[in-house]
């Protein structure tokens, strides 16, 4: 590792859980995040900002006026610009070390099934059901570990489903696929702003350490946030034995 990176990481370095042989597997890292709005924004910051080597980021919608007071990595002048590349180029200025890949259209099965695969940690900063379903299948295929987050109003939540371990629920084991493709979006609901930047900073927090193999994952636990209680509760999630994805008999 050049100086000039062992000068940006040092606060990571002297860190007795990180220190260099940590900084140095988050440089050769690759973590996918799947959207760059409230949630991708700052998820994508702050992974460009430790140091993981290699982001992808998709999203095939554009910036729009509203979407600027909570998507903190988009800026005025991004008005009307794909959203990943609106994102690529706040990271160029903020750690221009590492490399970002962008998908700017919607995704086949076929092609999130690839680009999973070759990503260390998976990010679920999307809006909706039918892309977290395909996400959590996709990644219990490929095992690798996806860390999931969603916020509307003033109320979000966390999980981690890591699928190296055998033991780990899955997205469906919490929310099972029913055929209610009903949402709840910003658009017709609201958001706190900052709620968006707590949720996602958490997510980058659970995806750093999967990759880093340090600390306790919210592996098998949900992390529900209240902001207007400032209230941060923690629920066990159980692997369910019938689930259409991860059950022995699926």
């Amino acid at each position: 590792m050049q100086d000039n990176l062992l000068l940006r990481y040092s606060r990571h370095i002297l860190l007795p859980q990180i220190e260099y042989a940590g900084q140095e597997k988050l440089t050769k890292s690759h973590a996918l995040i799947i959207g760059a709005g409230g949630l991708g924004a700052p998820v994508a910051m702050y992974l460009a900002a430790a140091g993981v080597g290699t982001l992808t980021i998709c999203d095939f919608d554009h910036v729009e006026l509203t979407n600027l007071q909570r998507q903190i990595i988009h800026t005025t002048a991004a008005i009307g610009q794909n959203k990943a590349l609106s994102a690529q180029a706040t990271i160029a200025q903020l750690n221009p070390d590492i490399a970002v890949n962008t998908v700017l259209t919607r995704m086949t099965s076929e092609e999130a099934s690839e680009r999973i695969a070759a990503a260390d940690v998976v990010i679920d900063c999307s809006d909706n059901f039918a892309t977290r379903y395909l996400l959590n299948q996709l990644c219990f295929t490929s095992k690798t570990p996806l860390v999931s987050g969603a916020a509307i109003g003033f109320e979000g939540q966390l999980s981690v489903f890591d699928f190296r371990h055998a033991e780990s629920p899955c997205y469906h084991c919490l929310y099972p696929d029913v055929g209610d493709d009903q949402e709840l979006r910003c658009a017709d609901n609201g958001v706190f702003a900052p709620l968006v930047g707590m949720v996602g900073s958490a997510q980058a927090a659970e995806a750093i350490k999967v990759l880093l193999s340090i600390g306790q994952a919210m592996q098998g636990r949900l992390l529900l946030l209240d902001v207007l209680s400032a209230e941060w509760r923690t629920i066990k999630l159980s692997k369910d034995p019938a689930c259409k994805v991860c059950s022995q008999s699926a």
